[in-house]
């Protein structure tokens, strides 16, 4: 019997949006410490695996994204997760609304036209030349056009098998012309020594090309960070 592919999927999943006071202590160091904000996301998910577990992000589908209004003092945080969370450790003071939880069961058909927006960490490999036999080092892209580059890369373009570069597609095709890529200020933190992660926000129209892949790409995110706010897209049906 030949191999048919899926034409449709779902993508089942957990959105929670938090609206916090920059000003409280509870959220301020969230803009200088990396760790403290995937210690305010990951907070949400106390029990669901044992404590300490090295992938318990991961087991729990967590992913992230945020964005800081300096002008209001707001910093909102968008979390996936696979499971319900429970956001009552965060001090109601340190809100700005209660924190909004919500079901998503969103049908995944080919051809289906969605606007995106993502926040990605945008690395390549470079060889190690003064020890070859060493990893090889992660470089980020500064420039927009090399970051628009590295995004398409990870494209798949409808009717074509999907790249074999070792590089995992995404399960959709862009509106290349249209995409709008914004370079982002790194985020660090002291609580790992030497950690800085490169940001560009990209946003666009994707058309899927293979669902199972796509819905795959949402659920897991793409590419690296995913555990300090990268790697989500969030989507929208477009009208359009």
């Amino acid at each position: 019997m030949g191999h048919h592919p899926v034409t449709t999927t779902r993508l089942i999943t957990c959105h929670s949006i938090l609206q916090l006071d920059l000003r409280h202590t509870y959220t301020a160091p969230a803009l200088t410490d990396a760790h403290h904000m995937h210690r305010i996301v990951m907070g949400g998910f106390k029990g669901w695996v044992p404590d300490g577990a090295p992938d318990a992000r991961a087991q729990v589908g967590v992913l992230s994204t945020w964005s800081a209004d300096l002008k209001t003092e707001t910093l909102l945080i968008v979390v996936q997760s696979r499971v319900r969370p429970d956001w009552s450790g965060i001090p109601r003071s340190a809100l700005r609304q209660p924190a909004d939880v919500r079901n998503i069961d969103q049908p995944i058909n080919t051809g289906d036209r969605f606007t995106f927006r993502t926040i990605v960490n945008p690395v390549r490999a470079r060889p190690n030349k003064e020890n070859p036999g060493a990893r090889s080092k992660r470089i980020p892209h500064a420039r927009p056009e090399h970051v628009r580059r590295w995004f398409e890369e990870r494209l798949h373009t409808g009717g074509a098998p999907a790249p074999n570069r070792g590089i995992e597609t995404i399960g959709a095709d862009a509106d290349r012309a249209n995409l709008a890529i914004r370079m982002l200020p790194p985020v660090e933190s002291d609580h790992h020594k030497g950690l800085k992660i490169a940001r560009a926000e990209i946003r666009g129209t994707l058309t899927v090309t293979d669902p199972s892949t796509f819905t795959k790409a949402l659920t897991n995110g793409f590419g690296r960070a995913r555990a300090y706010s990268c790697g989500l897209i969030l989507t929208r049906p477009s009208t359009a």
